[in-house]
C-alpha cells in the first residue's frame, strides 16, 4: 500500500476512535482520553494508537487497561464504519507529549514568562494600521 493511503487510513481511524470514545464508550476510564495519533502498518493489518491522558501513573495504567479491554469492541466498530479489506488490530501506546507540554507551561507560568510574552505582542487593528 502507498504512504498516502496509509496516512489516510490512519487519520480515519484516529477520527473514528475519537468519536467512539467520546460518544459511545461506557467505560468511565475512557472519558478523558485524547487520541494523539495513529500509525498503520504498510498492509493496514496493524494500527498503533497513541493516546494521552492527564493524571498520574495510576490514572495512565487505568486508561491503558480500559483501552485494552475495549480493543475488541473498538476494532469491531471500526470494521463496520471503515469497510476496509483488513480491519487493523489495535495496540495502544501512551504518548507523554501533552503531559510534557503541561509541565513546560507550568514552569513558564511560575517564572512569569507566559504573561510577559503575551504583553510583548503588538496589537494590529483590523484595517492594517498599527
Amino acid at each position: 500500500m502507498g504512504k498516502k493511503y496509509q496516512r489516510r487510513v490512519a487519520e480515519l481511524i484516529r477520527a473514528h476512535l475519537t468519536t467512539l470514545l467520546e460518544r459511545k464508550a461506557n467505560d468511565p476510564r475512557l472519558q478523558m482520553v485524547t487520541i494523539t495519533g495513529v500509525a498503520v502498518s504498510s498492509d493496514t493489518r496493524y494500527a498503533a494508537v497513541h493516546y494521552s491522558v492527564l493524571g498520574d501513573a495510576a490514572m495512565q495504567a487505568e486508561v491503558q487497561a480500559g483501552l485494552e479491554s475495549a480493543a475488541g469492541w473498538l476494532q469491531r466498530e471500526l470494521g463496520r464504519r471503515l469497510r476496509l479489506q483488513n480491519t487493523p488490530v489495535l495496540t495502544f501506546h501512551y504518548d507523554p507529549s501533552l503531559e510534557h507540554g503541561e509541565h513546560i507551561s507550568g514552569i513558564l507560568d511560575s517564572l512569569g514568562l507566559g504573561e510577559e510574552m503575551e504583553d510583548d505582542v503588538p496589537f494590529n487593528e483590523p484595517d492594517g494600521r498599527s
